[in-house]
């Protein structure tokens, strides 16, 4: 069984919750509230622009150039579809200037960053990969259940569009490999640490639509943009 296939079946609970969570759901079936799908949008912009940190960061940690080179197309390829594609929601959303500035992140938002950061300068760039991987590949696996939906909100038909695309399947296809390979010549302790990062980094993205669902604050003071919408 390969390396990327242990992972998988290890996680799959995790990531059965994922797919049937309401978040995800109802963004197939065009039925989530749209405060919702506002406050995901800010949220994941400011875990992507991490996200594309942390790949340019494994770039860097990488033995040959030809990855370096991969990784820092890939932290490119975040920036260019996936924030502009955040970008254009935050248009159509109506998404002002002023919630912007004050943005604050939400524990789950922060959390999960920091994990990543934390397997990058803690670790090898097997670690990295191990802790991104999840990101890319859950999001893979819920475009392809969803691409057949037909939401007649056209912001989640966008959404399904993005991550159902062969684009991003190529991308996911990508780094399952390198991270085969790399794990062929790993310790069993470096084994290990990559299994824990990637179960770690799969618990993080059920609990990023539960954030996202419940719009999940700071519990004293003010401690998101969308604090006050719970009162």
């Amino acid at each position: 069984m390969l390396f990327s296939e242990q992972l998988r079946k290890a996680v799959d609970p995790i990531w059965e919750a994922s797919f049937h969570h309401p978040f995800v759901k109802e963004l197939g079936e065009g039925t989530l509230d749209l405060r919702c799908f506002r406050y995901y949008v800010l949220q994941d912009s400011y875990y992507l622009t991490h996200f594309a940190k942390v790949q340019a960061l494994g770039g860097a940690m990488a033995d040959d150039l030809q990855t370096t080179a991969s990784m820092a197309n890939h932290a490119q390829n975040t920036y260019e579809a996936e924030l502009r594609l955040h970008e254009m929601f935050m248009k159509e959303l109506h998404v002002t200037e002023e919630e912007k500035a004050s943005f604050v992140p939400s524990p789950t938002a922060y959390a999960y960053t920091s994990h990543m950061y934390r397997a990058a300068f803690a670790g090898r760039f097997g670690d990295v990969l191990a802790a991104i991987l999840p990101c890319y590949w859950l999001y893979y696996e819920i475009g392809e259940r969803l691409k057949h939906c037909k939401p007649k909100q056209p912001i989640y038909a966008k959404w399904i569009e993005a991550y159902g695309s062969d684009w991003f399947k190529q991308l996911v296809e990508q780094q399952i490999a390198r991270l085969n390979d790399i794990a062929k010549t790993a310790s069993e302790k470096e084994r290990e640490r990559m299994k824990q990062h990637f179960w770690i980094s799969s618990q993080y993205e059920y609990l990023f639509w539960e954030m996202a669902y419940k719009l999940e604050y700071w519990p004293i003071g003010k401690g998101s943009v969308h604090a006050n919408e719970r009162a």
